[in-house]
C-alpha cells in the first residue's frame, strides 16, 4: 500500500477522521483549557518546577540514591499547588482527555493491521498486553 498522492482514500479518511475530533462537543472545552494553561505564566511555572522536580527526583532513583523525606514532602507539596490550581488542572485533564483519544484510535489502527479486519470492541478490551504476550 503506497499513500503517493495527498488525495488518496485513507488521507481523504484521516482528515474526515480529524474533523469528526475537532467537531466533537468536548473538543472545544479541552482546547480552552489549554489555552487558558498556556497563557497563564504562574500556571506554566508551577508546572515546570514540578515536571523539573519530579525529573530531578526521578534520576536519584535511577542512580540508586535513596530519596529523602524533605525531597518527597517537597515534590508533594509542588504536586499538589499543580492539582489545585484550577488552571493547571484543567490543562492536566485537557490533555488526559487528549492522550485517550489518540490512544483510542491509534489502537484501533493498530488492531486493525494486526487483524486484517476492523476491530470490534472485544478485540480491544481482552485485557491481554498484545499478542504473542503469552497471557491469553
Amino acid at each position: 500500500m503506497t499513500l503517493t498522492t495527498e488525495d488518496s482514500l485513507i488521507i481523504h479518511k484521516t482528515k474526515e477522521l480529524c474533523q469528526t475530533i475537532l467537531d466533537h462537543p468536548d473538543f472545544e472545552s479541552m482546547k480552552r483549557q489549554i489555552d487558558a494553561f498556556m497563557s497563564d505564566e504562574e500556571a506554566k511555572e508551577q508546572y515546570q518546577n514540578l515536571i523539573e522536580r519530579g525529573e530531578a527526583l526521578n534520576v536519584k532513583q535511577q542512580q540508586g540514591v535513596r530519596l529523602t523525606t524533605e525531597e518527597i514532602a517537597d515534590f508533594e507539596q509542588h504536586r499538589e499547588a499543580v492539582v489545585n490550581d484550577p488552571v493547571a488542572k484543567g490543562f492536566l485533564d485537557a490533555q488526559q482527555a487528549m492522550q485517550k483519544v489518540q490512544e483510542s484510535v491509534g489502537q484501533y489502527v493498530t488492531k486493525t493491521f494486526e487483524l486484517g479486519r476492523v476491530p470490534q470492541d472485544e478485540d480491544l478490551g481482552s485485557g491481554s498486553c498484545g499478542h504473542g504476550c503469552g497471557c491469553h
